[in-house]
């Protein structure tokens, strides 16, 4: 059965879906770890090293079930590939989408760090004041407050 051009889909009753874990490639797993806890105040839940040349950590903010999955390039895609997602990662085509109790506050503490700036915090017609920086990486994350929360 068709719908405005695409098939329709059966729902699955019974069954619980949750996201864990989103990726979130980098250059340099020690500095996109400091950056992270240090800077944003995530967790550190685990540092697994897999052999002699793979390793991966997940982070997460306090209290918060959803982790980050910091992945080294170099040790999650396939050699052929690297140069082509090095480059994706430092121009900033990744987007992490973060929500924050008080974004000016933390603009300005990344600011002082000297934290890639890519656009200082605006309120937004969509109902969020929102600002852009990039990780040590280059992955573009946008921190957002919902204009509600400001009240």
């Amino acid at each position: 059965m068709e719908k405005h051009g695409r098939r329709s889909l059966h729902k699955v009753t019974a069954m619980t879906l949750s996201i864990t874990h989103t990726p979130v490639y980098c250059l340099d797993l020690d500095e996109s770890l400091a950056f992270y806890t240090e800077r944003l105040g995530f967790e550190l839940r685990d540092d697994v090293l897999m052999g002699p040349d793979m390793r991966w950590l997940t982070i997460a903010a306090p209290g918060d079930a959803h982790e980050l999955l910091l992945a080294a390039v170099d040790h999650h895609i396939p050699p052929v590939d690297r140069d082509a997602m090095r480059e994706i990662v430092a121009k900033g085509d990744l987007a992490i989408f973060l929500q924050v109790d008080n974004l000016d506050k933390i603009f300005e503490s990344l600011r002082a760090t000297g934290t890639e700036i890519l656009q200082e915090p605006i309120d937004q017609p969509y109902g969020v004041r929102d600002a852009a920086v990039r990780d040590p990486s280059g992955n573009h994350l946008r921190l957002s407050q919902p204009l509600a929360a400001q009240a």
